[in-house]
């Protein structure tokens, strides 16, 4: 979007490679961005008019690229441009057009439009295996942005109820399934996590002796292209792009970032009525698909690092779970963006525990399931994770 005005230049500070992702910290926010395969990486903030604000993040320590801008506060929409090597027979997926969302984004705004502009190869080229030349269409416009949140809540007297495993019983729940018809919630409620923790689904979960709720997925996901030409949408959530934002579309409070306080004041509340929460969670692939599909964060920001490739022909991925890739839990900084969510959702959002879904996935080292693998190792070896509820 063109102006006679442009932005002003905001000030930079160098900031910190850890924590990864944006990091608001009252007075300003830190920027950061794993990326090995990166030549130069720029961190994009979006205006309310949908302008577009580069800054080269110059500071880079064992491949993370940040900085720290004291004007940047909750509500600011940003995304990365990856800058390097495009070269899918090596691995390499880099393409500066797309707009790529955080992979440790709290919050996301907006939604993807499925068009050319969103995948990095042409749609209508005769090989679409060997990649091409990336159009170099922009996809800003046509995906979402990641949002700088407000981490701040008043947790109160919150503690988890800890109940123990041989007196659990757990109720497994869908967001909108549990509350869209549900004649005790307010219809502005229903299908939010709100509305989940409306005292009516309490009384209820509590008249049935349930001690934990196992909510299907909540991470931040995406309905698929396909789902969307039948006129559908992804109804159960197996579909993550976000591994740390509760997913937008179950919040009844629309702004930016609202659904993050919403999430957890839904937590607060079953805490209160000693009712554990327990996260169904999908770290073994993500929405991007198979090698024709959309470059929305991972693929483009380090694809050799995020995804397991196939021996032999880098071009495709290994597809462990029928869904078109498998996340690299042998690669130690997407162990690290693995454990760093799970750690997030135990301190920050106070979840009771998790259920993996095909764990045995993320215990793949080479072919076959390792139950020495990294993931089951550093799990039982963290001193948060391991104590709380883990089901796989």
């Amino acid at each position: 979007m063109s102006s006679a005005e442009p932005p002003s230049i905001p000030t930079v500070w160098p900031g910190t490679s850890y924590p990864l992702g944006a990091t608001y910290d009252g007075a300003g926010t830190n920027f950061s961005l794993f990326s090995e395969v990166a030549e130069r990486v720029q961190l994009c903030l979006i205006g309310k008019d949908g302008r577009e604000q580069r800054i080269d993040l110059d500071e880079v320590d064992g491949f993370v690229w940040h900085c720290y801008l004291p004007t940047a506060t909750p509500g600011q929409r940003y995304g990365f441009r990856v800058h390097g090597p495009w070269d899918p027979v090596a691995g390499h997926r880099c393409d500066p057009s797309k707009l790529l969302l955080d992979p440790y984004g709290k919050s996301f705004h907006g939604d993807f439009e499925f068009t050319q502009a969103l995948y990095s190869y042409d749609m209508a080229a005769d090989d679409l295996v060997s990649g091409g030349v990336p159009p170099q269409i922009d996809s800003l416009g046509h995906t979402m942005t990641s949002v700088v949140i407000n981490p701040f809540f008043q947790w109160g007297s919150d503690r988890p109820p800890r109940t123990p495993y041989h007196q659990t019983v757990i109720y497994e729940a869908h967001v909108k399934g549990m509350t869209q018809t549900h004649p005790g919630i307010p219809e502005d409620l229903r299908g939010t996590y709100a509305g989940l923790g409306h005292p009516a689904i309490i009384d209820h979960l509590k008249s049935l002796n349930v001690t934990a709720i196992e909510l299907m997925p909540v991470h931040q996901f995406l309905h698929d292209h396909r789902l969307r030409d039948l006129g559908l949408q992804n109804y159960w959530g197996y579909n993550t792009f976000g591994f740390f934002a509760p997913h937008a579309q179950y919040a009844a409070t629309r702004h930016a970032g609202g659904a993050v306080a919403e999430f957890k004041t839904m937590v607060r509340a079953f805490h209160e009525a000693g009712i554990e929460v327990i996260l169904d969670v999908v770290y073994n692939h993500t929405a991007e698909g198979n090698h024709l599909g959309p470059t929305i964060n991972f693929r483009g920001i380090d694809n050799a690092a995020y995804y397991r490739l196939l021996d032999g022909d880098l071009r495709y991925y290994k597809d462990f779970t029928g869904t078109g890739n498998s996340l690299n839990a042998r690669h130690p900084h997407t162990l690290q963006l693995i454990m760093d969510s799970l750690r997030y959702w135990v301190l920050d959002m106070h979840v009771d525990g998790f259920r993996f879904d095909l764990a045995s996935t993320l215990a793949r080292e080479f072919y076959d399931v390792d139950r020495l693998s990294a993931f089951f190792d550093i799990i039982q070896q963290d001193p948060v994770i391991s104590q709380v509820k883990l089901i796989a």
